[in-house]
């Protein structure tokens, strides 16, 4: 399963004041399975495409996402996203049974067999001076029937921002993205009635360290010097039933897991490119669970935020080797643009996106393979660019076969 395609009306810069028509989106774009790279200079809309996706879908991170009367176009008053998914399995369909509709999906080329197609719908108006969100959708009628929390949990997508803090999310602390991230993983479920074999651990180290606070069996002072001390003031601030107890928390699960740093073997002092590298690792968790068959979506803004050229390089060609997986990129980066797959290209450009992928371009195919090899580094500037000129060397080869053609 996998989004096939986004539409929005009235959402940031896509809109328009004409009347609101729901054939005719201000903006679609289409995605492929796998990498999907969105690309342009600054505020040409990359973010707010993710942000549409994150609105419909929430994410594994639980953070709290909600319409801001911001995200209306111009001075309208009403907006709408649509996610349309496709490719999906048996086990993932059975989980919106009620909702489905059916499409023609080429299974071998030139065959096709009708396969179930799911659309998500949202929509929010600006009444009063405020912002009415209404509940996600889901139907192929253009208006759909709620969709229930059941079903929306098998549709949390992974998000990693732009200049990820990577550091403090990897730090053990309450509620920390670290045991968040573990805490849904499967090894961490707990069967009721059963205690996890960390919280049986957990609590023998937790009983003595309390206990030499509390006894001091070896003498080493803890209670003489540390606990009786704090009880003594206690007995005079509130009285002598208190007591202080050291402990490190409930040995439940959460607890434990929030009690845990990730960092790297044998190494301290890591810097920003390679805590990003490892928090972005931990994230990637939620999409190799086994048995799950919900949605398996990662967005990433700006990648190569904290990360040199040849590791900008390296991360791609992991990703784009995931199967399975679908991922939707941010970049600013020439870098990663030269590096990936020309057919997973979408550029962002004057409120509209243009697609470089087979039927969405008049390319054939034999021109992506050349292009594959031209488009290095320096050459994939041109995407970010406002304008190009083309000067001599390569571009001669180019262009003056075709305009010989052209001048018959």
């Amino acid at each position: 399963m996998y989004i096939s395609e986004l539409k929005l009306w009235n959402f940031r810069k896509y809109g328009s004041n004409n009347p609101f028509d729901l054939n005719n989106p201000d903006l679609t774009v289409p995605f492929s399975k796998g990498l999907n790279v969105l690309i342009g200079e600054n505020d040409s809309g990359k973010s707010a495409i993710l942000d549409a996706i994150k609105l419909v879908l929430k994410t594994h991170a639980y953070e709290w996402i909600k319409v801001e009367k911001e995200d209306f176009y111009s001075e309208t008053d009403k907006l709408r996203i649509e996610l349309e998914f496709s490719g999906m399995s048996d086990d993932e369909a059975k989980h919106f049974i009620e909702w489905l509709g059916w499409e023609d999906e080429e299974i071998e080329e030139g065959k096709f067999e009708k396969r179930p197609k799911l659309i998500l719908i949202y929509q929010a108006e600006y009444r009063n001076n405020r912002v009415i969100p209404s509940d996600v959708k889901a139907g192929m009628d253009g208006t759909g029937h709620l969709l229930n929390a059941d079903a929306r949990d098998y549709l949390k997508c992974t998000y990693l921002k732009a200049l990820r803090d990577a550091d403090s999310e990897l730090t053990a602390k309450k509620n920390s993205r670290l045991s968040q991230v573990l805490k849904e993983h499967s090894l961490f479920k707990k069967t009721e009635g059963i205690k996890h074999d960390f919280e049986n651990q957990f609590k023998i180290i937790n009983d003595e360290i309390t206990n030499d606070f509390k006894i001091d069996p070896k003498k080493k002072g803890y209670k003489e010097k540390i606990k009786d001390v704090i009880d003594d003031f206690l007995e005079g601030f509130i009285d002598s039933k208190h007591k202080g107890e050291f402990s490190f928390g409930n040995p439940d699960i959460k607890n434990i897991l929030e009690k845990l740093s990730l960092g790297i073997e044998e190494q301290n002092g890591l810097g920003l490119g390679t805590m990003n590298r490892l928090y972005m690792a931990a994230e990637l968790l939620h999409l190799r669970k086994e048995n799950w068959n919900g949605l398996k979506l990662c967005m990433i803004e700006e990648l190569e935020a904290h990360l040199h050229p040849q590791a900008q390089m390296k991360i791609i060609d992991k990703l784009s080797k995931e199967v399975n997986i679908q991922f939707i990129l941010t970049t600013h980066s020439p870098n990663i643009a030269s590096k990936i797959d020309l057919k997973s290209l979408i550029i962002c450009k004057n409120k509209d996106v243009f697609p470089m992928g087979e039927g969405n371009t008049k390319l054939e195919n034999k021109d992506y393979i050349y292009l594959k090899r031209f488009l290095d580094v320096t050459k994939s500037n041109l995407f970010f660019a406002k304008g190009i000129i083309i000067v001599e060397g390569w571009s001669e080869e180019i262009l003056i076969p075709e305009i010989a053609k052209n001048l018959g």
